[in-house]
Protein backbone atom coordinates (compact mmCIF):
# COMPACT_ATOMS: atom_id res chain seq x y z
CA UNK A 1 0.00 0.00 0.00
CA UNK A 2 1.45 3.26 -1.18
CA UNK A 3 -0.02 5.17 1.50
CA UNK A 4 1.85 2.98 4.25
CA UNK A 5 5.50 4.18 3.25
CA UNK A 6 6.71 6.46 5.40
CA UNK A 7 8.84 8.94 3.17
CA UNK A 8 11.85 10.06 4.61
CA UNK A 9 14.73 13.03 3.46
CA UNK A 10 17.92 11.99 1.95
CA UNK A 11 20.38 11.21 4.85
CA UNK A 12 17.98 9.80 7.26
CA UNK A 13 19.26 6.11 6.85
CA UNK A 14 23.20 7.20 7.02
CA UNK A 15 22.15 9.38 10.18
CA UNK A 16 20.88 6.71 11.98
CA UNK A 17 23.53 4.43 11.41
CA UNK A 18 25.45 7.47 12.73
CA UNK A 19 23.84 7.72 15.95
CA UNK A 20 24.76 3.93 16.74
CA UNK A 21 27.55 4.42 15.94
CA UNK A 22 28.07 7.88 18.20
CA UNK A 23 26.36 5.85 20.88
CA UNK A 24 28.90 3.06 20.32
CA UNK A 25 31.71 6.36 21.07
CA UNK A 26 30.22 7.36 23.68
CA UNK A 27 30.46 4.05 25.96
CA UNK A 28 33.46 2.78 24.63
CA UNK A 29 34.56 6.41 25.86
CA UNK A 30 33.12 5.71 29.39
CA UNK A 31 34.91 2.04 29.42
CA UNK A 32 38.05 3.98 28.33
CA UNK A 33 38.42 6.03 31.63
CA UNK A 34 36.80 3.69 33.65
CA UNK A 35 39.18 1.24 32.65
CA UNK A 36 42.10 4.17 33.23
CA UNK A 37 43.25 3.28 29.94
CA UNK A 38 42.79 7.03 29.12
CA UNK A 39 46.78 7.18 28.89
CA UNK A 40 47.23 3.49 27.17
CA UNK A 41 48.51 4.92 24.58
CA UNK A 42 51.35 8.11 25.15
CA UNK A 43 51.35 9.51 21.85
CA UNK A 44 48.52 10.35 18.96
CA UNK A 45 47.51 9.45 16.78
CA UNK A 46 49.72 6.00 16.62
CA UNK A 47 49.63 4.01 19.82
CA UNK A 48 53.72 3.72 20.87
CA UNK A 49 54.15 4.23 16.62
CA UNK A 50 52.00 1.63 15.79
CA UNK A 51 48.65 2.33 13.56
CA UNK A 52 47.16 -0.22 16.21
CA UNK A 53 49.12 -0.84 19.18
CA UNK A 54 52.23 -3.37 19.80
CA UNK A 55 51.18 -6.90 21.17
CA UNK A 56 54.31 -8.86 19.80
CA UNK A 57 57.09 -8.88 22.10
CA UNK A 58 59.89 -7.03 19.76
CA UNK A 59 56.72 -4.42 19.29
CA UNK A 60 56.39 -3.80 23.17
CA UNK A 61 60.41 -3.94 23.85
CA UNK A 62 60.74 -1.53 20.80
CA UNK A 63 57.67 0.91 22.23
CA UNK A 64 58.93 0.96 25.92
CA UNK A 65 62.46 2.06 24.57
CA UNK A 66 60.95 4.29 23.20
CA UNK A 67 58.39 5.57 25.71
CA UNK A 68 60.54 4.74 29.03
CA UNK A 69 57.82 6.66 31.19
CA UNK A 70 54.90 4.88 29.56
CA UNK A 71 55.35 1.05 29.88
CA UNK A 72 53.14 -1.54 28.04
CA UNK A 73 49.79 -2.50 29.20
CA UNK A 74 48.07 -4.28 26.72
CA UNK A 75 44.70 -3.99 28.34
CA UNK A 76 44.90 -0.58 28.38
CA UNK A 77 46.14 -0.12 25.03
CA UNK A 78 43.63 -1.51 23.10
CA UNK A 79 40.53 0.04 24.22
CA UNK A 80 42.09 3.49 23.55
CA UNK A 81 42.85 2.51 20.20
CA UNK A 82 39.33 1.02 19.55
CA UNK A 83 38.00 4.27 20.67
CA UNK A 84 40.25 5.95 18.27
CA UNK A 85 39.33 4.28 15.65
CA UNK A 86 35.39 4.19 16.25
CA UNK A 87 35.15 8.05 16.65
CA UNK A 88 37.56 8.46 13.32
CA UNK A 89 34.90 6.28 11.39
CA UNK A 90 32.21 8.42 13.23
CA UNK A 91 34.01 11.54 11.56
CA UNK A 92 34.07 9.69 7.81
CA UNK A 93 30.11 9.07 8.33
CA UNK A 94 29.37 13.02 8.95
CA UNK A 95 31.69 14.10 6.36
CA UNK A 96 29.34 11.40 3.97
CA UNK A 97 25.73 13.41 5.73
CA UNK A 98 27.55 17.07 4.40
CA UNK A 99 28.37 15.44 0.96
CA UNK A 100 24.22 14.59 0.98
CA UNK A 101 23.15 17.80 2.80
CA UNK A 102 25.00 19.57 -0.43
CA UNK A 103 23.26 18.08 -2.65
CA UNK A 104 19.80 17.68 -1.25
CA UNK A 105 19.73 21.36 -0.05
CA UNK A 106 19.13 22.31 -3.38
CA UNK A 107 16.00 20.68 -3.57
CA UNK A 108 14.63 21.14 -0.68
CA UNK A 109 14.67 24.33 0.89
CA UNK A 110 13.90 23.34 4.16
CA UNK A 111 16.78 20.79 4.44
CA UNK A 112 18.56 21.19 7.63
CA UNK A 113 22.34 21.46 5.94
CA UNK A 114 23.45 24.03 8.65
CA UNK A 115 23.08 20.97 11.33
CA UNK A 116 25.18 18.97 9.16
CA UNK A 117 27.53 21.73 8.96
CA UNK A 118 27.60 21.73 13.04
CA UNK A 119 28.32 18.36 13.12
CA UNK A 120 31.07 18.55 11.08
CA UNK A 121 33.10 21.43 12.89
CA UNK A 122 31.95 20.12 16.40
CA UNK A 123 33.55 16.28 14.93
CA UNK A 124 36.52 17.97 14.56
CA UNK A 125 37.10 19.69 17.25
CA UNK A 126 36.14 16.72 19.10
CA UNK A 127 39.27 15.19 17.00
CA UNK A 128 41.34 18.12 19.10
CA UNK A 129 40.19 16.93 22.34
CA UNK A 130 40.98 13.65 22.05
CA UNK A 131 44.55 14.55 21.10
CA UNK A 132 44.61 17.03 24.07
CA UNK A 133 42.92 14.84 26.66
CA UNK A 134 46.43 12.50 25.48
CA UNK A 135 49.14 15.44 25.61
CA UNK A 136 47.61 17.07 28.52
CA UNK A 137 47.85 14.04 30.24
CA UNK A 138 43.99 13.48 31.16
CA UNK A 139 43.84 16.87 32.90
CA UNK A 140 40.18 17.19 33.82
CA UNK A 141 38.85 20.12 32.23
CA UNK A 142 39.95 18.59 28.53
CA UNK A 143 38.41 14.99 29.41
CA UNK A 144 35.12 16.91 30.69
CA UNK A 145 34.71 19.28 27.41
CA UNK A 146 35.46 15.84 25.59
CA UNK A 147 32.86 13.94 27.00
CA UNK A 148 30.41 16.71 26.55
CA UNK A 149 31.78 16.60 23.07
CA UNK A 150 30.75 12.96 22.51
CA UNK A 151 27.37 13.65 23.85
CA UNK A 152 26.49 16.80 22.10
CA UNK A 153 27.51 14.83 18.47
CA UNK A 154 24.66 11.91 20.04
CA UNK A 155 22.47 14.69 20.41
CA UNK A 156 23.08 16.61 17.26
CA UNK A 157 22.61 13.30 15.44
CA UNK A 158 19.51 12.63 16.75
CA UNK A 159 17.80 15.77 16.37
CA UNK A 160 19.24 15.57 12.31
CA UNK A 161 17.29 12.13 12.62
CA UNK A 162 14.04 13.68 13.35
CA UNK A 163 14.31 16.65 11.37
CA UNK A 164 14.94 14.23 8.37
CA UNK A 165 11.78 12.27 9.05
CA UNK A 166 9.49 14.62 11.01
CA UNK A 167 5.81 13.59 10.87
CA UNK A 168 4.41 16.91 12.72
CA UNK A 169 2.01 15.62 15.28
CA UNK A 170 -1.25 16.94 14.57
CA UNK A 171 -2.83 18.79 16.81
CA UNK A 172 -5.99 21.38 17.85
CA UNK A 173 -6.36 24.37 19.15
CA UNK A 174 -6.63 23.51 22.52
CA UNK A 175 -3.64 21.00 22.72
CA UNK A 176 -1.33 23.68 20.45
CA UNK A 177 -2.10 25.92 23.17
CA UNK A 178 -1.01 23.22 25.53
CA UNK A 179 2.52 22.68 23.64
CA UNK A 180 3.08 26.37 24.01
CA UNK A 181 2.96 25.73 27.97
CA UNK A 182 4.71 23.11 28.57
CA UNK A 183 7.86 24.17 26.34
CA UNK A 184 9.87 26.39 28.43
CA UNK A 185 9.20 23.44 31.11
CA UNK A 186 10.68 21.01 28.32
CA UNK A 187 13.89 23.87 27.83
CA UNK A 188 13.91 23.58 32.09
CA UNK A 189 14.37 19.92 32.11
CA UNK A 190 17.03 20.23 29.30
CA UNK A 191 19.20 22.30 31.60
CA UNK A 192 19.01 20.38 34.52
CA UNK A 193 19.77 17.56 32.70
CA UNK A 194 22.74 18.81 30.72
CA UNK A 195 24.14 20.32 33.94
CA UNK A 196 23.85 17.57 35.50
CA UNK A 197 25.98 15.21 32.57
CA UNK A 198 28.75 17.91 33.21
CA UNK A 199 28.87 17.21 37.00
CA UNK A 200 28.91 13.52 35.83
CA UNK A 201 31.79 14.30 33.80
CA UNK A 202 33.53 16.39 36.18
CA UNK A 203 32.66 13.29 38.82
CA UNK A 204 34.67 11.06 36.45
CA UNK A 205 37.58 12.70 35.10
CA UNK A 206 38.24 13.84 39.17
CA UNK A 207 37.98 10.19 39.75
CA UNK A 208 35.33 11.09 42.62
CA UNK A 209 32.85 8.68 42.28
CA UNK A 210 33.39 7.05 44.74
CA UNK A 211 34.57 9.49 46.94
CA UNK A 212 31.27 8.76 49.19
CA UNK A 213 31.07 4.91 49.01
CA UNK A 214 27.82 4.94 51.32
CA UNK A 215 24.68 5.68 50.21
CA UNK A 216 22.25 7.57 51.13
CA UNK A 217 25.01 9.15 53.69
CA UNK A 218 28.36 9.92 52.64
CA UNK A 219 31.26 8.70 54.63
CA UNK A 220 28.66 7.57 57.52
CA UNK A 221 27.51 11.46 57.82
CA UNK A 222 24.81 13.39 56.27
CA UNK A 223 27.79 16.31 56.11
CA UNK A 224 30.83 15.59 55.99
CA UNK A 225 33.74 17.75 55.46
CA UNK A 226 33.76 19.26 51.63
CA UNK A 227 36.06 21.68 49.67
CA UNK A 228 33.89 22.98 47.03
CA UNK A 229 36.43 25.59 46.13
CA UNK A 230 39.12 23.11 45.73
CA UNK A 231 36.87 20.59 44.25
CA UNK A 232 35.60 23.16 41.32
CA UNK A 233 38.84 25.22 40.63
CA UNK A 234 38.31 24.97 36.56
CA UNK A 235 42.25 26.14 36.81
CA UNK A 236 44.13 23.82 37.80
CA UNK A 237 47.60 23.34 36.71
CA UNK A 238 48.60 22.10 33.07
CA UNK A 239 51.31 19.30 33.27
CA UNK A 240 51.24 16.58 36.00
CA UNK A 241 49.44 13.51 34.97
CA UNK A 242 46.07 13.44 36.35
CA UNK A 243 45.19 9.73 35.98
CA UNK A 244 43.87 8.76 39.43
CA UNK A 245 42.96 12.14 40.29
CA UNK A 246 44.98 15.21 42.01
CA UNK A 247 42.53 16.03 44.47
CA UNK A 248 42.42 15.64 48.32
CA UNK A 249 39.83 13.62 49.86
CA UNK A 250 37.30 16.86 50.83
CA UNK A 251 37.47 17.62 47.22
CA UNK A 252 36.58 15.16 45.73
CA UNK A 253 33.84 14.69 48.55
CA UNK A 254 32.95 18.13 46.85
CA UNK A 255 32.06 17.15 43.72
CA UNK A 256 30.62 13.42 44.31
CA UNK A 257 27.58 15.26 46.88
CA UNK A 258 27.27 17.91 44.03
CA UNK A 259 26.07 15.26 41.40
CA UNK A 260 24.07 13.35 43.95
CA UNK A 261 22.23 16.58 45.16
CA UNK A 262 21.87 17.25 41.02
CA UNK A 263 20.12 13.85 40.43
CA UNK A 264 17.41 14.92 42.71
CA UNK A 265 16.74 17.80 41.68
CA UNK A 266 16.80 16.24 37.64
CA UNK A 267 14.42 13.25 39.62
CA UNK A 268 12.20 15.74 40.82
CA UNK A 269 12.10 17.96 37.84
CA UNK A 270 11.31 15.18 35.37
CA UNK A 271 8.75 13.33 37.20
CA UNK A 272 6.45 16.77 37.36
CA UNK A 273 7.39 17.48 33.95
CA UNK A 274 6.43 13.78 33.12
CA UNK A 275 3.33 14.37 35.03
CA UNK A 276 2.41 18.06 32.93
CA UNK A 277 3.29 15.80 29.54
CA UNK A 278 0.76 12.95 30.69
CA UNK A 279 -2.25 15.80 31.57
CA UNK A 280 -1.42 17.45 28.45
CA UNK A 281 -3.91 14.64 26.68
CA UNK A 282 -1.78 14.44 23.71
CA UNK A 283 -1.08 10.65 22.82
CA UNK A 284 2.50 10.91 20.91
CA UNK A 285 3.23 13.34 24.18
CA UNK A 286 2.45 10.55 26.72
CA UNK A 287 3.98 7.86 25.55
CA UNK A 288 7.30 9.85 25.94
CA UNK A 289 6.41 10.83 29.72
CA UNK A 290 6.26 6.88 30.46
CA UNK A 291 9.18 6.70 28.42
CA UNK A 292 11.24 9.74 30.58
CA UNK A 293 9.65 7.90 34.01
CA UNK A 294 11.51 4.40 32.95
CA UNK A 295 15.11 5.80 32.00
CA UNK A 296 14.71 8.46 35.11
CA UNK A 297 14.21 5.03 37.11
CA UNK A 298 16.38 3.42 35.43
CA UNK A 299 19.51 5.76 35.85
CA UNK A 300 18.82 6.45 39.35
CA UNK A 301 18.91 3.03 39.77
CA UNK A 302 21.87 2.50 38.41
CA UNK A 303 23.66 5.83 39.91
CA UNK A 304 22.83 3.95 43.54
CA UNK A 305 24.24 0.47 42.57
CA UNK A 306 27.21 2.45 41.62
CA UNK A 307 27.94 3.60 45.28
CA UNK A 308 26.47 0.35 47.14
CA UNK A 309 28.56 -2.24 44.91
CA UNK A 310 31.56 0.28 44.78
CA UNK A 311 31.51 1.03 40.92
CA UNK A 312 31.38 -2.20 38.84
CA UNK A 313 32.40 -1.97 35.26
CA UNK A 314 29.07 -3.00 33.53
CA UNK A 315 26.82 -0.74 35.94
CA UNK A 316 29.03 2.26 35.48
CA UNK A 317 29.31 2.27 31.32
CA UNK A 318 25.16 1.79 31.65
CA UNK A 319 24.71 4.67 34.42
CA UNK A 320 27.25 7.19 31.23
CA UNK A 321 24.72 5.71 28.65
CA UNK A 322 21.23 6.18 30.36
CA UNK A 323 22.06 9.59 30.87
CA UNK A 324 22.61 10.16 27.29
CA UNK A 325 19.45 8.30 26.48
CA UNK A 326 17.69 10.54 29.01
CA UNK A 327 19.14 13.57 27.19
CA UNK A 328 17.79 12.54 23.65
CA UNK A 329 14.56 12.26 24.87
CA UNK A 330 13.73 15.32 26.05
CA UNK A 331 15.46 16.30 23.10
CA UNK A 332 12.67 14.36 20.95
CA UNK A 333 10.11 15.65 23.57
CA UNK A 334 11.12 19.66 22.61
CA UNK A 335 11.70 18.83 18.87
CA UNK A 336 8.04 17.17 18.70
CA UNK A 337 6.15 19.55 20.74
CA UNK A 338 8.44 22.62 18.45
CA UNK A 339 7.42 21.37 14.92
CA UNK A 340 3.72 20.64 15.99
CA UNK A 341 2.96 23.67 17.06
CA UNK A 342 4.77 25.37 14.39
CA UNK A 343 3.10 23.05 11.71
CA UNK A 344 -0.33 23.54 13.23
CA UNK A 345 -0.02 27.68 13.27
CA UNK A 346 1.33 27.53 9.72
CA UNK A 347 -1.83 25.55 8.45
CA UNK A 348 -3.89 27.66 10.37
CA UNK A 349 -2.53 31.14 8.42
CA UNK A 350 -2.64 28.84 5.59
CA UNK A 351 -6.70 28.82 5.88
CA UNK A 352 -7.13 31.95 6.89
CA UNK A 353 -5.23 32.94 3.77
CA UNK A 354 -7.32 30.94 1.69
CA UNK A 355 -10.42 32.20 2.94
CA UNK A 356 -9.73 35.57 2.41
CA UNK A 357 -8.78 34.57 -1.03
CA UNK A 358 -11.82 33.35 -1.62
CA UNK A 359 -14.11 35.73 -0.37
Amino acid sequence: MPNAIRMVRPGYYLATAAILLALVVVVLGAFTRLVDAGLGCPDWPGCYGHLTWPDEHHEIAKAEAAFPDSPVDTDKTWPEMVHRYCASLLGLVIIGLNIIGWRARKTDGEYPFGLCVGLLLLVICQGAFGAWTVTLKLWPQVVTAHLLGGFSLLTLLWLLRLRLAMQPMRLNSMQVSTAQRLKPWVWGALAVVIVQIVLGGWTSSNYAALACPDFPTCQGQWLPPTDFSEGFNFLQHIGPNYLGGQLDNDARVAIHLSHRIGAIVVSVYVVLLGLALWRSGIAAVRRLALVLWVILALQVSLGISNIIFSLPLPVAVAHNAGGAILLLTLVTVATRLYYAARETNNNFAGQQLSAKGAL
